[in-house]
């Protein structure tokens, strides 16, 4: 791998990593990130960011139909944000394929939304009329970790292929870093289980991205499942 990506990740990361890659051939390692199902919040329109929330019936019903649908292909491991509602949703894609418990990593985490949280959009926009909401994460922020996060686990499963079980605003910063246009904020959802693939490209230290909603997650798209931006209205604000 080329020194100057290298010297990009954490040492944290090459202390763990396999040293077979630690030559100048690039690595590719196909990342799948999955949305968690659904949540009482998400169905109360709630802003759920850092606040741990888990899984309602239907965002298991939402994560089994996704691992059957991933099913088509073959992983090597699943990972997970540690918050309940994408750990869970990862663990009972890890059953379903029959791979070991999801890993997880702090950077998946979801946006926080500091004082937000809980809140639905006419309570956001009653308290905080100028979009200043105390605490929260800027966008900058987040994609500065996730793409970390991503590099980490790309090297550390190097040339293998991986489910990222995580969030909607995790997802959507690394589609709009990879593919400009792809996710706009205000008129493209990112539902609950949807599956979106990458490719990481080590050599730019970044994601690319094959394809927004793999059409392996088709039933994520049918009725009864919301619009990310109807889901988080914050999100498509600051």
């Amino acid at each position: 791998m080329p020194r100057r990506v290298r010297d990009e990740v954490p040492r944290r990361v090459w202390d763990e990593v396999p040293r077979r890659v630690w030559d100048d051939r690039a690595v590719t390692t196909l990342l799948y990130l999955v949305r968690h199902g659904e949540t009482d919040w998400n169905a109360e329109r709630r802003i759920q960011g850092s606040t741990d929330i888990p899984l309602n019936d239907t965002g298991r019903r939402q994560a089994r139909s996704t691992a059957t649908l991933l099913d088509r292909r073959r992983f090597d491991a699943v990972v997970a944000s540690p918050l309940s509602r994408a750990f869970e949703t990862g663990s009972i894609i890890a059953d379903h394929l029959g791979l070991a418990a999801p890993a997880t990593y702090a950077g998946l985490a979801e946006r926080s939304y500091g004082e937000a949280e809980g809140l639905t959009d006419d309570e956001v926009r009653e308290r905080y009329p100028h979009d200043d909401v105390p605490g929260r994460e800027s966008r900058s922020a987040l994609l500065d970790r996730v793409t970390e996060t991503l590099a980490e686990i790309a090297v550390r499963y190097d040339a293998g292929s991986v489910v990222v079980a995580t969030h909607g605003a995790v997802i959507r910063s690394i589609v709009n870093a990879a593919a400009p246009g792809t996710a706009d904020r205000h008129s493209t959802p990112i539902r609950n289980g949807s599956v979106h693939s990458f490719r990481w490209d080590p050599e730019r230290f970044h994601a690319e991205l094959v394809r927004f909603d793999d059409p392996i997650d088709g039933v994520s798209d049918g009725p009864g499942r919301y619009a990310f931006e109807y889901q988080n209205p914050l999100e498509r604000r600051g």
